[in-house]
């Protein structure tokens, strides 16, 4: 596999991720929640994923390890 491959597959999870396509953590696996501003979190992780919009409008986008 090579990194552009590899870049092209987390796009398309993350992608995935935010329309709501896909409802698993790309971290953990657990289930994750939508937010209102078109974030989405992990509850179990604390892992948060948002679009440019909801990063504009203030929503953070960060990851932490558990």
């Amino acid at each position: 596999m090579t990194i552009s491959s590899l870049h092209r597959t987390l796009e398309q999870e993350l992608t995935a991720l935010l329309r709501g396509a896909s409802l698993e953590c790309l971290a953990c696996g657990e289930f994750v929640m939508h937010a209102r501003g078109g974030s989405v979190f992990c509850p179990e992780c604390g892992s948060q994923l948002g679009d440019e919009g909801a990063l504009e409008s203030g929503v953070e986008c960060t990851v932490q390890a558990g």
